[in-house]
Order: C-alpha cells, then sequence, then structure tokens
C-alpha cells in the first residue's frame, strides 16, 4: 500500500471523530472576545498600531499562544484513540503495512487539521472583523492577502511543535498523561521568547513569530526579531528527530 493511499485512509477515518467539531468549537470562542471588545482597539495609540492591525494580531495572539497549541494536542490524542478504541490500530498493523509509514500517514493527517484549523480561524476573523465594522463604524478589515500571510507564518512555525505533540502522543499510552504534559508544555512558552534560546523551546515558535510582526507593526514598540539562524537549523533537526523517534516508537506497545 503506498503512502497516499494510507493518507486517504486516515482522512476518511477522521470524519467519523469529533475533532473538526472541537476544532470549528475553538476557532469560534477564540474570536468572541474580539467582537466583544471590539472598541478596546482605538486605544492602542502609545503602541502606534491601526485598530484594524490590532484587532487582527491580538486575535491571533491568543490563537498561537493557547488555543491552536492546545487544540493540535487534543488532536493528537483523538488520532491515536481513534484506532485504540476499538482496536483498530491492531488491524492496520496485521496489515503488511511499514509502521513508519503509517505514522507518517497520521502525521500528514494532523498536519492536515492544522491547516483546516487556520483557515477556520482566517474565516471566522473576516466575520467578526465585519461584526466589529458593523457595531463600531469603523472598518477592521484587512486585505485577504496579509491575512492569509500572517496566519502562513503562524502554521509554517508550528511545525516543529507539532512534531513534539505526535511524538507525545505515540510514546505516551495514557491519554490523559498525554494531553496533560501536551498542554503543561505550552504555558512556558509565553517565558521562552523573552529568553535568548527561544529557538530551542518549539512550543514559543508561533507566539514568538507572531510577537514578532506585532512589533513590526507597532511603531512604539521594540520588540526582538526572529533570527533564522539557528533558529530554522534547529527547528529542523528537532522535527527530524522527533518524527523519526516516532516512527520508531509506532505500534510496539500493540505489538506486545
Amino acid at each position: 500500500m503506498n503512502f497516499l493511499s494510507l493518507v486517504s485512509i486516515e482522512a476518511k477515518k477522521i470524519r467519523r471523530s469529533k475533532i473538526l467539531l472541537i476544532l470549528a468549537a475553538a476557532t469560534v470562542i477564540l474570536w468572541l472576545p474580539s467582537i466583544i471588545n471590539a472598541d478596546m482597539n482605538f486605544g492602542m495609540q502609545a503602541e502606534g498600531i491601526s485598530p484594524e492591525h490590532n484587532f487582527l494580531i491580538q486575535g491571533f495572539l491568543g490563537m498561537a499562544w493557547f488555543m491552536f497549541p492546545a487544540s493540535m494536542v487534543v488532536s493528537t490524542v483523538l488520532l491515536n484513540m481513534t484506532e485504540r478504541s476499538n482496536h483498530g490500530i491492531l488491524k492496520m498493523l496485521s496489515l503488511p503495512i511499514n509502521t513508519a509509514k503509517l505514522c507518517l500517514a497520521k502525521f500528514v493527517i494532523l498536519l492536515g487539521l492544522a491547516a483546516v484549523q487556520i483557515l477556520l480561524t482566517v474565516g471566522m476573523y473576516f466575520v467578526s472583523a465585519g461584526i466589529a465594522s458593523q457595531t463600531q463604524d469603523y472598518d477592521f478589515i484587512l486585505p485577504p492577502l496579509f491575512v492569509f500571510k500572517e496566519a502562513g507564518l503562524i502554521f509554517v512555525a508550528a511545525i516543529p511543535m507539532m512534531t513534539f505533540f505526535w511524538l507525545l502522543s505515540v510514546c505516551i499510552q495514557t491519554a490523559i498523561f498525554s494531553i496533560g504534559i501536551g498542554l503543561a508544555s505550552i504555558v512556558p512558552s509565553v517565558l521562552m521568547i523573552n529568553t535568548k534560546i527561544w529557538f530551542v523551546y518549539p512550543m514559543s515558535y508561533p507566539f514568538f513569530v507572531i510577537t514578532t510582526e506585532y512589533g513590526k507593526l507597532a511603531e512604539n514598540m521594540t520588540v526582538e526579531q526572529v533570527d533564522l539562524i539557528p533558529w530554522i537549523p534547529v527547528a529542523v533537526s528537532v522535527s527530524i528527530i522527533c518524527l523519526l523517534i516516532s516512527c520508531l516508537c509506532f505500534g510496539r506497545a500493540e505489538r506486545r
């Protein structure tokens, strides 16, 4: 069975799960405060950022720091639970399938779920910005190209983080422990972005990137800029190591 066929099979499995519903609910919850507190965007003159840019960035900050990483933690666990709940993983492993390919196929689905949540977030942003524009009599809607660029930065920066979460879900069989460790790992990201070694902590990548974008848009703010070296080599190394260990460990507990 080739890799694309495995990805297709895994995609069909999530249709019966509640993952997409959870991602949609998280996206709606994310933007509700932005609509309710839309008037607060006019009080950012000291930072030198326009209300419409502040509306977008504040929403994306909340997404990048907690909502998006937390959703990915839950998604990784649910992806594995769809197999373990009905012993489906045993049936898959009984077939002549390369376990590393199966592991990577599931990770591709995780990337797909991340992309779906990013798109849902962008869509909900335009809905929220439209509502806020009506209630505040001010145009909060930014050009789509700019919005997608900011969202794309979050997605790309989050890939190493997702490899780590996937490693947790593969190596830790107890779902509650996997979720607990994953969620606990998100919290220190706020502290890590204020250190010189932020690049060694993958969970801080999305938040750091969007904070840097905030600094670019706010004329009176000074924030640390992204240095591609050593960030990119470290990020690539973390991703490869996490995926390699995940592929080696995937299915071992079930084969015993």
